[in-house]
């Protein structure tokens, strides 16, 4: 009697352990899988595409996910790492000023278009700010061309308005149109 029940024991303990990776192997990848790792070789065959996918120097997981690349590898990071340090010694700013300057044409088309994008309908924070962005890099671009005095750089909120205003103000008086005139309507 101690015997049966010893077997009955094992085969449920058995059951509770083997049919559950049964399941998932069918459900994920599907019956030849579960063939290959009930056979000795097909065990063999999964050990040995396992080792050649690490490797491979790549993570590979199983075929309901993507794969996924450490990133890159031997001559490509070396030189992405000495470009990094190249780039560190760079002072960004001293080179952006002696890039060209645009025409003041060029700036004055820009700022009212950017008028016009800044004073229209709705859109999202992001573009907004990125509108606001471009617009006061304009206006820094145009009062370096007339030799206007701006400090709209260090500036946020509400004083960032107020130089803005005071700015478009000076440029105007300048000469130079910003505000994007509104046509007649057709």
């Amino acid at each position: 009697m101690a015997i049966a029940h010893i077997a009955v024991l094992s085969a449920a303990l058995s059951a509770l352990l083997i049919l559950p990776c049964a399941a998932t192997i069918l459900i994920t990848g599907g019956a030849g899988d579960l063939r290959r790792l009930f056979t000795r070789r097909g065990r063999s065959e999964l050990r040995d595409e396992h080792h050649r996918e690490r490797a491979s120097g790549r993570r590979v997981v199983r075929r309901y996910r993507r794969r996924v690349d450490r990133g890159p590898r031997g001559r490509d990071d070396r030189a992405h790492r000495r470009l990094d340090r190249t780039m560190r010694g760079w002072d960004l700013a001293s080179r952006l000023a002696a890039l060209r300057m645009p025409p003041i044409e060029q700036i004055a088309y820009d700022l009212r278009r950017l008028d016009l994008q800044r004073r229209s309908g709705p859109h999202g924070e992001v573009y907004r700010a990125a509108v606001m962005t471009a617009y006061d890099t304009r206006l820094r671009l145009a009062c370096r061309c007339l030799g206007i005095r701006e400090f709209l750089h260090g500036l946020d909120g509400v004083e960032l308005d107020f130089e803005r205003v005071r700015v478009e103000t000076l440029l105007e008086a300048a000469g130079l149109v910003v505000r994007h005139e509104a046509g007649p309507a057709l």
